[in-house]
């Protein structure tokens, strides 16, 4: 495994035990969060939802200005 494999693979991992916790950690925070205001109940869960798409886009980008 090349040390840019073994990079990408261990990014790969933090982003998914991190999506895995709070994934399983998400309806506490939104029930919790819902008791003090449900419009930040439902922007935690919207950010919830788009945050490892901008995390891997911003990786990829990371990435290609590497190569450059």
């Amino acid at each position: 495994m090349t040390k840019s494999d073994r990079s990408a693979a261990i990014a790969a991992a933090i982003i998914l035990i991190g999506f895995g916790l709070v994934a399983f950690l998400l309806p506490t925070i939104m029930v919790d969060l819902a008791a003090y205001s449900t419009y930040a109940a439902g922007a935690f869960g919207a950010v919830f939802l788009v945050a490892p798409f901008v995390v891997l886009w911003l990786r990829g980008r990371s990435q290609r200005n590497k190569e450059k």
